[in-house]
């Protein structure tokens, strides 16, 4: 497995929309909910979860698709790829479908969540599963021994 080298770029399919990250993810994780499921058109979503002052659109103009509320999902408007999520209030991070990289190699899911909706046969090398969402007073330790152990010192992520 290759490790993230920073800055990273990527773009939709098609090459239209293409985005730069800057820093490190805080978290990665694997989504088994049926509305990842339907919208990705695979067993779970990927994401990375990355600061949003280390993100930014290079080229093209993302669109808001699939749902349209408090989590804007972002497309190309030409292929329709789902390039990045951006929950509404919490400005901090933009979810970004690492395999929208020009080299995923170095994704790996530190956490899966919505374990309760995945499909039977569904399994991810994730460290820590949770049957929704963790609770908002896990992510500090999730962060952090992401942080410690897979994009500082460990071999993954």
């Amino acid at each position: 497995m290759s490790r993230l080298t920073l800055p990273a770029e990527g773009g939709c399919r098609c090459g239209r929309v293409r985005l730069k990250i800057s820093a490190p993810p805080l978290l990665t994780m694997a989504c088994h909910c049926t509305g990842c499921q339907s919208m990705s058109a695979s067993a779970y979503s990927l994401s990375a979860a990355i600061p949003s002052d280390g993100f930014e659109v290079t080229e093209g103009g993302p669109v808001i698709g699939g749902l349209h509320g408090a989590s804007r999902h972002f497309f190309c408007p030409h292929c329709m790829s789902w390039m990045f999520t951006r929950p509404e209030g919490l400005d901090w991070f933009v979810n970004l479908r690492p395999t929208m990289l020009d080299d995923p190699a170095w994704f790996t899911p530190f956490i899966e969540t919505w374990t309760n909706e995945k499909l039977p046969w569904a399994t991810t090398p994730a460290v820590h599963s949770h049957a929704a969402l963790p609770a908002m007073e896990e992510y500090e330790a999730l962060t952090a021994e992401f942080a410690q152990n897979y994009v500082t010192g460990g071999s993954a992520g």
